[in-house]
């Protein structure tokens, strides 16, 4: 399968996860840095789930499924250990609702990569089904390259930019005074937190002078 990679603005959207064990649990963890609607659709949950739930995190109906529970859902997760009800799930859904199956016996509209998070960095890796446990190394190693550092460096760079494009009028200067921003010693100050030496390396940028 050669799944196209897009990132999905879910922010009050409904999506619905049918199911209440580990796998679900997993989703709903994934889901948890965006503003989605969540529900979950089980009679049964895990301790994981109802702390979740006792923080307002989601909803849970707590029932088996029926059709009407994907009523304006724009995601579905099928993610029960029954067979039988991954089909009833996948039979219910719309053909514009997006369907993800934790047993891939069926459709299966999209997968959820492995997933690293530094602020506004988001960075993902994907086998596409092929090995689990590659995907999982690939994610450690990612995160151990881009440690919790980097999210006040994106933070910085993304105010920087921002100062820039609003106080340069001249495109050619404009460009290459973002592409300085990616200087090393500067990503080194910023990781260091020396923001005194980081906005004096703005400052030299934005008067024209360049930096040394």
């Amino acid at each position: 399968m050669n799944y196209f990679p897009v990132m999905l603005d879910v922010d009050y959207k409904k999506v619905v996860i049918v199911g209440g064990g580990h796998v679900a649990r997993q989703k709903l963890q994934a889901l948890l840095p965006t503003k989605a609607q969540i529900t979950i659709i089980s009679p049964t949950i895990t301790d994981e789930i109802a702390s979740y739930l006792e923080q307002g995190k989601a909803v849970w109906k707590k029932k088996y499924f029926e059709p009407s529970d994907l009523d304006d859902a724009s995601l579905v997760f099928a993610v029960t250990d029954q067979e039988s009800v991954n089909d009833a799930v996948e039979q219910a859904t719309q053909h514009w609702q997006l369907l993800s199956r934790a047993d891939a016996k069926g459709r299966v509209d999209f997968i959820n990569p492995a997933v690293v998070r530094r602020g506004d960095l988001t960075l993902t890796v994907s086998t596409s089904g092929a090995h689990p446990g590659l995907t999982r190394k690939l994610k450690e190693d990612l995160a151990s390259q881009f440690d919790d550092t980097f999210t006040d460096y994106i933070e910085f760079l993304k105010k920087a930019r921002r100062e820039i494009i609003q106080s340069v009028q001249d495109k050619n200067r404009k460009r290459d005074a973002i592409a300085a921003l990616l200087d090393s010693e500067l990503e080194m100050w910023a990781r260091e937190k020396k923001w005194d030496q980081c906005d004096a390396y703005v400052q030299k940028i934005l008067s024209g002078v360049q930096p040394i």
